[in-house]
């Protein structure tokens, strides 16, 4: 059976555009997603930990054959292969993978939470979301009320999906 799944993509460090090209790129030639869309491309301030470079930000919009636990394995199995720096939490890094939601799908566990634990909190990964699913139900509300309920300051959309180039064949 295939589901839907919303996959935040980000980093700090390096040629991030790239990273989440290899990323998305990758994920697709194991196998472990399908069909791709992405939105805009986010320049957005670090959160958590504020001394450090800004990152950026997008979405993608999957489908997927793998259950919940088996997508968090194949993104971090990803994450691992591109040789991702940056292990200190809310630190820099060179590329991140999250599972934001997956559609009809909540799953929490302790290596798991669907819809993301923090999603509803965090206006960088709720302005790409926005893009893309912009009425996808997150607790009980859309996920552009979440962010137009956020604080948005410093996201700062500036690129269309054409950041993402994605492999032929």
């Amino acid at each position: 059976m295939t589901a839907k799944a919303w996959l935040g993509l980000g980093g700090n460090l390096g040629d991030v555009a790239a990273a989440m090209n290899a990323a998305l790129a990758l994920l697709q030639s194991r196998g472990a997603i399908e069909r791709c869309r992405v939105s805009g491309l986010y320049r957005t301030p670090p959160w958590g930990k504020r001394d450090q470079p800004d990152f950026l930000n997008a979405c993608a919009e999957v489908t997927t054959r793998l259950e919940p636990e088996a997508l968090l394995d194949a993104c971090k199995s990803t994450e691992r292969a591109l040789k991702r720096t940056g292990h200190e939490r809310w630190g820099p890094r060179t590329i991140d993978i999250d599972i934001l939601a997956i559609e009809g799908r909540t799953v929490l566990t302790e290596r798991l939470t669907i819809p993301h634990a923090r999603l509803t909190d965090r206006a960088f990964a709720l302005a790409p979301l926005a893009e893309l699913a912009p009425d996808l139900d997150i607790a009980g509300k859309p996920v552009q009320a979440w962010l137009a309920d956020s604080d948005r300051a410093g996201v700062v959309r500036i690129a269309g999906p054409q950041w993402y180039a994605p492999k032929a064949g």
